[in-house]
């Protein structure tokens, strides 16, 4: 229990996150070190409004107070500026706006007066018009009637050919003067920057599809900013602390443009900028959902070189905050918890914006956060698992975020604590029946025979369904071999091609697509499917990688959901939402077929004579099928040719199969269910289960370490001539050889462990431990006679079995 308050204390309870804390009884203005809101949202307003007074000192974490740009007694970058304040703990303040007094050096400048939300001006003689109409020769807006609520905007009429007319006149006369009150004045205030950004300030815009914002007059004011000398970028940036220092609640259209704006500054990718960065992140973060609704919507209007460019800020700031490089020029972690969960909130808004997106602007992984891979990502999962006991924010919450490495290392070590689970409950049972434990009681043991192996394989995975969440060990019947993972990794390959051979039945492969789908003939049965799943699920779970072929919609459909219901037999599973692409990834034909139906421009009721119907072949008979009730009396028209279409690719893609891959389904689940499985894209689940198909053997030489032979050595060099100069086939052939997989690991080669041990027999061929990815290479004489005898090798390397 925590001890009451002082006399010289109070307690402040926040509005957003209701996080209490103890200050200082003189404390007047505190920032929730948990969300960044205010503790006291009225004195605040008043403060951000008013100003504070010239004797109160910056605490950390606020925004920072930075000297006239005129100043010329420091030397320091203005950047560094921003920093300083830190250190040295100057007395900053505003000037008392009521009072009309001149901003004094180091305070920031006065903030424009608002009402209800809504910038105002209230009289002719108001504050922001006497001001506003002196900068840069610009004209002055007219104002309304005292105590009207009508937004008022100053006449902003610079061009981008005048602003670029301006740089170049300032660069010969060495008068920056113009540029430097252009500058100070346009962000000054959400109202100037609708002045001067705005297509038609007497427009509301309020359509999600277009800002009204002139981008290309945007990006030019800022490409040409970063050039500027540093008093004039000093210069925009105490004007946007001006800006941001107003709390307006509700926010109006005018807002929103603004923030869209002053994200896009690319001064924020200076870390000396971060604090004022933080608090427009804040403050955006802290928008309402349809305002997020709209900022995601004109984010889709940016450029992908200026979107990727905000993405990367983003990241840096991320990054820079977690593991600062220089600490002493961010404040304390403690003081600005909140900064990271703002950024990544902001983030997905981006990332939101990329999946809505067709073509995306950037691939997602430009989402993913490398610098993340180096946090304890299991307590981050843990917390994220049990938000009662854990509150607070958690990567997890946002896992576009997280990279491929990132999820695969969270998904392993849930799955070895499964495992551990597993084996602890076996343990115990055996003991509780007073029965001798053994070691093999730990393990998943199948024991297989390679003229039965898809059946035993079935039988034995059928009979021990409690123990798929233990490690995997393979043993071949009749053959002397200890399993150290080259025999599990044999079975699998083995187990996939035989029952992905066509003249099996279970699946389809397109010769154009050069993928397998789901056969859509009926099964008295369908355990093999299931058996296919939980081969997928033990690859996962157990990191092996396979060379499966299906296409992308069938691990979105693995993802439908991504946690199987519980205790709901009659759930639907394995239904995802179907597009043409989609089918075109299965059999381009049909496809294109369908594709031409949506294209034709005559009468398609007459023409082609179409109704609601669907005709297959199975096993040499033809079966046909209603796309809805009563198809059959439904023609395709010009009018539903979009339904029909839709309705054949769902019947495709989902339904006509949909008994195959439920099976398949749920045997993936029964042995990968986890709730790490929600993090995972579609993609990721391929990548998982497949590694990646780019063979980089230049990649694979620099990881290989030497047993009595040396990198200089002439086999050594024989060897690595021969295998650069091999077809990509061959190339797999030798990987399949040495590891047990053509595929490579999610990070690339660089992840792998790659051994050449060398033998004197020169006899002898080449011979692979695939349990431990070596190769072992007799000291050929010869290049002629190394290349012979590893293409005979690893031509004829599969059956043996032995380790």
């Amino acid at each position: 229990m925590s001890n009451p308050p002082s006399e010289s204390e109070r307690t402040l309870t926040c509005s957003t996150c209701a996080l209490v804390v103890t200050v200082p009884a003189g404390t007047r203005r505190t920032i929730c070190p948990k969300c960044g809101s205010f503790y006291n949202p009225e004195q605040a307003a008043a403060q951000a409004r008013y100003g504070r007074r010239a004797d109160e000192k910056l605490k950390d974490g606020k925004l920072p107070q930075l000297k006239d740009a005129d100043d010329k007694s420091e030397k320091t970058d203005f950047g560094q500026r921003i920093v300083n304040f830190f250190s040295r703990k100057s007395k900053t303040g505003l000037s008392d706006t009521s009072s009309g007094s001149s901003l004094k050096d180091q305070s920031l400048p006065v903030i424009a007066q608002e009402s209800k939300g809504r910038l105002t001006v209230d009289s002719p003689n108001s504050q922001l018009s006497s001001r506003t109409g002196s900068r840069n020769g610009h004209t002055p807006a007219p104002s309304s009637a005292s105590g009207s609520q009508k937004v008022v905007y100053p006449i902003r009429t610079k061009t981008a050919d005048q602003l670029q007319n301006d740089v170049i006149q300032a660069k010969e006369t060495k008068d920056w003067k113009e540029l430097q009150d252009f500058y100070a004045t346009t962000f000054d205030s959400f109202l100037e920057l609708n002045a001067v950004f705005k297509r038609d300030p007497n427009k509301e815009y309020k359509s999600t599809d277009d800002p009204g914002v002139k981008l290309e007059f945007v990006n030019t004011v800022y490409d040409l900013m970063v050039d500027l000398p540093q008093d004039i970028q000093k210069s925009v940036l105490k004007a946007m602390i001006n800006s941001l220092l107003k709390d307006k609640r509700p926010h109006t259209k005018d807002d929103l443009r603004a923030y869209f704006i002053l994200v896009q500054n690319p001064q924020f990718t200076n870390m000396a900028t971060y604090v004022i960065f933080a608090h427009l992140l804040r403050q955006i973060a802290a928008l309402s959902d349809q305002d997020h609704h709209y900022l995601v919507n004109w984010f889709r209007r940016l450029h992908p070189a200026r979107f990727k460019g905000l993405v990367q800020r983003l990241h840096n700031f991320i990054s820079c905050r977690l593991f600062p490089p220089k600490p002493q020029d961010l404040p304390p972690m403690a003081k600005c918890s909140w900064w990271i969960p703002s950024a990544t909130k902001v983030l997905a808004l981006l990332n939101a914006c990329n999946n809505h997106s067709n073509p995306t602007h950037i691939p997602y992984t430009e989402f993913y956060n490398s610098t993340l891979d180096h946090l304890d990502l299991m307590a981050e999962y843990y917390t994220w698992q049990n938000p009662s006991s854990h509150p607070g924010f958690t990567f997890c919450q946002y896992p576009f975020i997280l990279s491929i490495a990132a999820k695969r290392s969270i998904l392993q070590r849930d799955s070895e604590q499964q495992m551990i689970i597993m084996a602890r409950r076996s343990l115990v049972a055996k003991v509780q029946r007073r029965q001798l434990p053994d070691i093999g009681m730990l393990f998943l043991n199948l024991t297989v025979r390679r003229s039965n192996l898809v059946s035993d394989s079935l039988n034995e995975i059928a009979k021990k369904q409690h123990d798929l969440k233990k490690k995997l060990k393979v043993t071949f019947t009749g053959e002397p071999g200890l399993d150290m993972g080259g025999l599990t990794k044999e079975w699998f390959l083995l187990l996939i091609r035989q029952i992905f051979q066509p003249e099996y039945g279970m699946f389809i492969y397109d010769n154009k697509a050069k993928v397998h789908w789901f056969s859509s003939a009926v099964c008295e049965n369908y355990q093999e499917f299931n058996l296919v799943g939980v081969l997928m699920g033990l690859a996962v779970y157990n990191s092996i990688i396979l060379d499966i072929r299906f296409p992308p919609v069938c691990y979105k459909k693995l993802l439908s959901p991504a946690v199987v219901p519980y205790n709901d037999p009659t759930a639907k599973v394995g239904v995802a939402p179907a597009t043409l692409d989609d089918l075109r990834d299965i059999n381009p034909d049909l496809a294109h077929g369908l594709q031409e139906l949506l294209d034709y421009e005559g009468d398609v009721e007459n023409d082609l004579c179409l109704t609601f119907q669907v005709s297959t072949s199975e096993f040499g008979s033809q079966r046909t099928h209603c796309l809805k009730p009563g198809g059959e009396n439904y023609p395709v028209t010009n009018k539903n040719k979009k339904e029909y279409v839709q309705l054949y690719v769902d019947w495709i893609l989902n339904k006509v199969m949909y008994s195959q891959f439920q099976a398949f389904y749920h045997g993936f689940h029964s042995v990968c269910a986890s709730n790490a499985l929600i993090m995972l894209r579609p993609e990721e689940v391929e990548m998982l289960v497949c590694g990646s198909p780019n063979l980089d053997m230049s990649q694979l030489k620099k990881v290989t370490v030497h047993d009595c032979y040396s990198a200089k050595d002439p086999t050594i060099k024989n060897f690595w001539e021969v295998v650069m100069g091999m077809s990509k086939d061959l190339q797999k052939r030798l990987l399949l050889f040495t590891t047990g997989s053509d595929r490579i690991p999610i990070g690339g080669m660089s992840e792998m462990q790659f051994k050449i041990t060398r033998v004197e027999n020169t006899d002898m061929l080449p011979m692979a431990h695939t349990c431990f990815n070596q190769l072992v290479l007799p000291a050929y004489k010869s290049r002629k006679t190394l290349k012979q005898k590893l293409i005979i090798a690893i031509q004829n390397a599969e059956g043996f079995g032995i380790e």
